[in-house]
């Protein structure tokens, strides 16, 4: 029995929505954060450990790779955190048509780009 269903779901070939985007990247921020956290409590247990500590804490914030890394981190969350605000307000049906979506996905990255960059200039 032949079926007319699509066999190549390459996700990578098809031209998504920038709804559709926008909520893989809410889930890759996400992931991006888990991983950050363990960076996160270890630089606060480094802080906490001593006075040693905390001055090598200090150099890790200080240096061009740790600026790199702080900043994706608050991108990662302003980006997550005002995406999940989007989704709580399409529960309450706030935003739920298309062309609202595709507003609120744009808005959203557009607000996380600028949280960045107002933070970005206090990092560096």
């Amino acid at each position: 029995m032949k079926s007319d269903r699509p066999v190549n779901l390459d996700i990578f070939t098809m031209n998504l929505p920038f709804t559709a985007l926008a909520s893989f990247a809410h889930r890759i921020t996400g992931g991006i954060l888990f991983v950050g956290l363990a960076f996160g409590l270890y630089a606060l247990q480094l802080a906490l450990s001593s006075a040693q500590g905390f001055a090598e804490a200090v150099m890790l914030s200080d240096t061009v790779l740790g600026r790199i890394i702080f900043t994706g981190l608050v991108f990662s969350f302003s980006y997550h955190l005002l995406a999940g605000i989007k989704h709580l307000l399409l529960d309450f049906h706030i935003g739920d048509s298309v062309r609202g979506a595709h507003l609120t996905s744009v808005v959203v990255v557009l607000l996380a780009l600028l949280a960045t960059l107002v933070f970005g200039v206090l990092i560096w």
